[in-house]
């Protein structure tokens, strides 16, 4: 039979065909019995995502009402088509003028994110993420087979790439739980300061490395003012917002002796102009934005040499997925205190995430940056875990 006679014979609401036949050029059926299908148990999920795109489609899947077997295969083949370009809810035009208009990462507004999402207990995170409390994306590119081994090679791929010696003092950007302070000040003998503005962070930090010469700061990044020799920022910049990337790189450069080495890791979108996603925004990361290369570009002219860029974004993919598993075998502890709401919250946001980095559609960037520019040029460090994956130096680099 025609597609036209099928169509008109058609009973559903308008809403629900297009969403159907949307979703049908990224090969997910509504009602279809895959993995990466969906089910709705009320039809009031297109409502809200006809008006709030994935503001609406998350707040439904949080409310319980939808389900998918594998929320990270269905935002992978989503994003992979391109279907979010598709759809432009009328409704978030308000929140797209704010995002692009207003500052929302002031000086007030910075400690919005560490109470919102850093700051929700440190049991939370030390059932989810590894030993060490890193929260940010490993290297699995190297072969590492453990979440606890591509967190490693990530924090030693960092230091050789700032080509770290005994004696040096680095500065960490946002330093979450001290995991790079820590792994530096251990097997690279430096003398490591890192700020946060998470109280439970800060406080976690201080006790696990109280016998490595590591200084945790509860502060803004804007009010640092010393110099260092090397300087590391990672998973921070994508709460700098975009009002403040300029600011941001004069306080690094402000910070780095003349021959030092400062090193970026962040987040990074493919498109310059794309707004912060809004369900992201209200129920994780308040305040934040990713950068584009333009953006970092734009930030760092006339302040620094691009020494090094380099992308291993699909690792976040497997980092994600990690945490996911973590977070699901540990729930059990927490389910009566959080409740299901969150589990539902928490499960969207590491699945969506990893679907949307398998998708390619977020990139993982570590920017390697110098003031005016390395004699002889820079050489990206052959690393150890081409040898040995996931084991830690054997002992500290002189």
């Amino acid at each position: 039979m025609p597609s036209s006679v099928r169509r008109s014979s058609d009973t559903r609401p308008w809403g629900y065909r297009f969403i159907a036949e949307l979703l049908g050029q990224a090969g997910v059926e509504i009602g279809g019995d895959r993995p990466w299908d969906i089910r709705l148990s009320d039809y009031r999920v297109i409502e809200r995502v006809l008006a709030f795109g994935n503001l609406g489609l998350g707040e439904a899947y949080m409310d319980g009402l939808w389900e998918c077997d594998a929320v990270d295969q269905f935002f992978a083949r989503v994003m992979g088509a391109h279907l979010d370009e598709k759809l432009h809810p009328s409704r978030l035009l308000l929140y797209t003028l704010r995002a692009r208009l207003l500052n929302r990462q002031t000086a007030r507004r910075a400690w919005q994110v560490g109470q919102v999402h850093y700051d929700i207990g440190n049991a939370f995170y030390e059932a989810m993420l590894d030993e060490r409390m890193t929260y940010s994306c490993g290297y699995w590119s190297a072969g590492a087979s453990t979440l606890k081994a591509a967190q490693e090679d990530k924090l030693d791929l960092i230091c050789r790439k700032l080509d770290l010696k005994r004696g040096m003092r680095l500065l960490d950007i946002g330093c979450g739980w001290g995991s790079l302070m820590g792994f530096a000040a251990e097997f690279y003998g430096v003398e490591c300061v890192g700020v946060t503005v998470s109280r439970e962070q800060a406080g976690w930090a201080a006790g696990r490395y109280a016998g490595l010469p590591v200084d945790i700061r509860v502060q803004d990044y804007r009010k640092l003012d010393e110099p260092f020799d090397r300087i590391a920022s990672v998973g921070m910049f994508e709460h700098v917002g975009s009002k403040n990337y300029r600011a941001y790189m004069e306080v690094a450069h402000r910070c780095l002796k003349e021959d030092g080495l400062f090193l970026l890791h962040t987040i990074g979108k493919n498109l310059r102009t794309s707004t912060p996603d809004p369900w992201l925004d209200r129920y994780i990361f308040p305040n934040g934005e990713i950068p584009s290369v333009g953006n970092v570009g734009d930030a760092v002219s006339g302040l620094f040499v691009v020494e090094d860029l380099h992308n291993f974004g699909a690792d976040y993919d497997s980092t994600l997925m990690a945490w996911h598993q973590n977070f699901e075998q540990s729930w059990p502890r927490f389910a009566d205190t959080m409740g299901e709401r969150f589990h539902r919250m928490w499960r969207y946001y590491l699945l969506s995430c990893a679907g949307i980095f398998r998708a390619r559609d977020l990139q993982l960037w570590q920017w390697v940056l110098s003031k005016g520019g390395l004699p002889g040029g820079y050489r990206r460090p052959p690393g150890r875990y081409a040898v040995n994956p996931g084991s830690p130096p054997a002992r500290t680099h002189d």
